[in-house]
């Protein structure tokens, strides 16, 4: 199993971006009163098969050909599972994927969110042929990264791993997510 809840994002984005996503949103909703963390990852990009669905979560299963198994979504199923939460995965081929995980934010079983800056921030540097939707809140506040705005400023062929740029992005995911909450890290 992984360390932090924000390797499992990571390796879930990935996913999204070996399925050719043009688009891709991740949601991460803290709520201290509802005693819930929910992440939800959303993409554009080629969809499975009801047979695909129906066995990935099984960690002997994988669509990749460089490997026999894939660990990313049952590792997220059961992290989310073992603190009581759930978890849920809906895909429609031509259509995309969304995985939904939800934990119980006080269990003694939930891994700790994690970078989610750094999570983030090497998605979209490494990736920026894909525009990226990014929401994080936490008890009522939240705040957007929105790839395609950087791009309507900076122009679409704008380099995000450019180190000027992508100083910037690594700056405006941290102020951000410190203005909105001490459990960004």
């Amino acid at each position: 199993m992984m360390t932090e809840i924000s390797l499992n994002i990571l390796d879930v984005a990935q996913n999204s971006v070996r399925a050719e996503a043009s688009l891709i949103e991740i949601t991460v909703d803290i709520s201290t009163e509802a005693d819930r963390l929910e992440i939800v990852i959303k993409d554009d990009g080629c969809g499975m098969t009801p047979e695909q669905l129906e066995s990935v979560t099984d960690p002997f299963f994988t669509t990749r050909t460089t490997r026999s198994i894939g660990l990313g979504i049952p590792f997220f199923k059961q992290s989310a599972e073992l603190t009581g939460g759930n978890f849920d995965i809906k895909s429609e081929v031509g259509v995309g994927t969304e995985t939904r995980a939800v934990y119980v934010l006080s269990s003694i079983d939930r891994m700790p969110l994690g970078n989610m800056t750094q999570t983030i921030h090497s998605l979209v540097t490494m990736n920026t042929h894909i525009n990226f939707l990014y929401t994080y809140s936490a008890d009522g506040k939240s705040f957007t990264l929105d790839t395609r705005e950087f791009k309507e400023i900076l122009g679409e062929d704008a380099d995000f791993a450019a180190p000027d740029v992508s100083n910037f992005i690594m700056d405006y995911l941290t102020e951000n997510h410190a203005e909105v909450s001490d459990l960004a890290e």
